[in-house]
């Protein structure tokens, strides 16, 4: 009986519900719709978990806004269902504003999903910052977690630090469902945590707080060490650029200097005879002389005699066809 289809209340079965549609039709009308809204101009973001097993997340700060929802009592009762619709694709889109979290969820049909969040206010994120001060050594360490215990502790605290409470949320969507948080809903929270594993300084927009104020005194610590021979992390500079670079700092002794710059000179030595040499090889010609590409020819220079004559800089084109001897 719940779930057929009959004419009354919302058009749908008894209580107000749809009937089951299976989860490849869902996705697949989702996707033409989703389009729809795309060319009207809606900036299309769906949601893709990778996490395996029961994991949502992956990452430090996805997981742990996963955590703090399933931490409270009011949220967690009503998340398994959310579980499962984030999983199959079912969040064709989500976006993260400074407050603000708007999504659509594909359900029998696409639901829209509206959800405010409290931003920290004054007092709240001076505590924040005084309990970081010189934790958080630069933005790549935040983003990804890299933080002391202290820190952690008190960045992850829900309620506290900068994930909200049931309380600070304020949510709605556009389903028949009368629950506080439906299913819809749920899934639309766990899409932030799989959201915050790509994009971490997200969670700060939406709290209205400026990422840069953690790590402002961290900078200038920074700043003073380099005075005295400090510099970024080697690990910062690896995760910055993609690559691995070993924790040892090589060193040129004093008298391999010397060697070095010995060679340079010797090179551009050798570079000054070898331009000499190749321009006295040019018959009854002197340095300054003007010469077109015929005169070289009738010396009996090919067009690649003419071209290594340049490039060993025996020689530099002024212009079509003329050339003057260096």
């Amino acid at each position: 009986m719940w779930g057929r289809k009959k004419k009354g209340y919302d058009g749908y079965g008894y209580g107000g519900f749809a009937p089951y549609v299976p989860v490849a039709e869902r996705r697949a009308k989702a996707a033409k719709a989703m389009a729809a809204r795309a060319k009207k101009g809606l900036a299309v973001e769906p949601v893709a978990v990778t996490g395996r097993g029961r994991s949502i997340a992956t990452t430090f700060w996805g997981k742990a806004w996963c955590a703090a929802i399933e931490s409270q009592a009011t949220l967690a009762n009503r998340l398994d269902r959310g579980k499962t619709y984030v999983r199959n694709g079912s969040v064709a889109h989500l976006a993260i504003t400074a407050g603000e979290i708007t999504a659509v969820v594909s359900g029998s049909e696409l639901y829209d999903v509206r959800i405010t969040v409290t931003p920290l206010d004054g007092a709240r994120w001076k505590r924040l910052r005084d309990a970081c001060a010189g934790e958080v050594r630069s933005s790549l360490d935040l983003l990804a977690g890299r933080l002391g215990d202290a820190a952690m502790q008190v960045l992850t605290r829900a309620g506290d630090g900068m994930l909200p409470l049931a309380g600070e949320l304020s949510m709605r969507c556009s389903c028949p469902d009368g629950a506080w948080m439906c299913k819809h809903l749920a899934a639309v929270l766990y899409g932030v945590g799989a959201r915050l594993d790509a994009r971490p300084e997200l969670l700060f927009t939406l709290r209205k707080v400026p990422m840069e104020e953690l790590i402002s005194d961290a900078g200038h610590v920074l700043a003073k060490g380099s005075l005295t021979g400090g510099a970024l992390d080697v690990a910062e500079l690896g995760d910055l650029f993609g690559i691995e670079l070993s924790e040892e700092v090589p060193t040129v002794a004093p008298e391999r200097e010397a060697t070095k710059r010995e060679a340079t000179k010797r090179e551009a030595t050798k570079r000054e005879a070898t331009k000499r040499e190749a321009a006295g090889a040019i018959a009854n010609a002197k340095s300054g002389d003007e010469l077109m590409t015929a005169d070289l020819r009738a010396r009996g220079y090919t067009s690649a005699q003419i071209k290594q004559l340049v490039a060993d800089g025996a020689i530099e084109k002024t212009g079509y066809g003329w050339y003057r001897v260096v």
